[in-house]
């Protein structure tokens, strides 16, 4: 098939650090060009890819703040649009905007709802649903005023994670620092615990940071920053569990299915797509509170690890998000 595939152009894709839709748009793209597919990659022009490339935007804006989001946007998307008789599909991993396009071209339009940011963009969705096709990352976040062709949970490229059959001696929060993703929970959890806690990720809440987060740094706690590819890996693979206390309703965790990849638990609240990613008692714990959490701490340990590696290796992986995708595409 000759596929089209719209990423995000906030950040490089692949992402060199934060960028979660970039990195799915990534997966996808690469793991359809391996199949034999023509790929052509709408993304930023210092994305990688095997398949071709087309670039409006010289850099992500998130990156290049000299750059204009909407300007970057608009060009980006319309570029892909222009050229949609050129493609059998076009897959959309860039939120609602495109769809805006999608009745002026006869090329179906697979979008990936990858979260819904605010009730506000609902109608925009509700208004192409009848061409929309689209695609939910986890059963929890399905909206029940959309039709959905499939859910299609994110996969990972394993090779990218090394398996550590033995425990960590540290508690690991990786994520945005923002409230709803509980840096200052895993703090707390951590402390009651007795375990140091490393923090890594981008800041996208600088008052929450300085807050709630910054005046607890010093032994025992270590926040690295954003982290690339290498420095993910080990510190995941490193860590006793990782710590996702998050408040919200969370379409999908990419971060934990990298955890559990490298034989790391995860112990998070049961909110939004968790219950899908991670097996109570198997491959960690989903407290419902900060003291259940202390306990999980307690427990973490006594966990299988290759446990944890497997139900990566059966569930997933980006051989079978790929595939999913790929099934999608060949029934349009």
């Amino acid at each position: 098939m000759r596929i089209g595939v719209i990423a995000s152009v906030a950040h490089r894709t692949p992402p060199r650090s934060y960028g979660p839709w970039e990195q799915v748009a990534s997966t996808l793209a690469e793991g359809l060009v391996a199949l034999g597919h023509e790929v052509t990659l709408f993304a930023t022009a210092d994305s990688l890819t095997a398949g071709r490339l087309h670039s409006e935007s010289p850099a992500g804006y998130e990156e290049d703040l000299t750059l204009d989001a909407k300007v970057y946007e608009s060009l980006h998307i319309s570029a892909a649009f222009e050229r949609a008789g050129e493609f059998d599909v076009l897959s959309n991993q860039f939120d609602f905007l495109p769809l805006t396009y999608s009745r002026l071209v006869r090329t179906p339009v697979v979008t990936t709802i990858h979260g819904f940011s605010s009730p506000a963009i609902l109608p925009v969705y509700r208004a192409y649903a009848d061409v929309g096709h689209y695609v939910s990352i986890s059963d929890a976040d399905r909206h029940p005023d959309l039709p959905y062709r499939a859910t299609i949970h994110h996969g990972i490229d394993l090779a990218e994670f090394t398996f550590h059959a033995q425990a960590g001696e540290y508690l690991l929060f990786l994520g945005r620092i923002h409230p709803h993703k509980g840096a200052h929970r895993a703090i707390e959890v951590a402390r009651r615990a007795g375990v140091p806690l490393i923090l890594a990720g981008i800041i996208q809440d600088q008052d929450y940071f300085a807050e709630q987060v910054e005046p607890h740094l010093g032994p025992g706690v270590t926040y690295l920053g954003p982290v690339g590819p290498a420095e993910r890996d080990r510190l995941l693979g490193g860590a006793l569990a990782l710590l996702h206390l998050i408040s919200f309703a969370e379409p999908f965790g990419l971060s934990v299915v990298e955890s559990l990849a490298t034989g790391t638990p995860v112990i998070a609240h049961p909110l939004g797509s968790l219950p899908e990613l991670v097996r109570p008692g198997e491959t960690g714990f989903l407290p419902d509170d900060l003291d259940q959490a202390v306990k999980a701490v307690e427990q973490a340990a006594t966990l299988n690890r290759r446990t944890c590696r497997e139900d990566v290796e059966t569930r997933f992986t980006a051989q079978r998000m790929v595939a999913a995708y790929e099934q999608l595409f060949t029934t349009l």
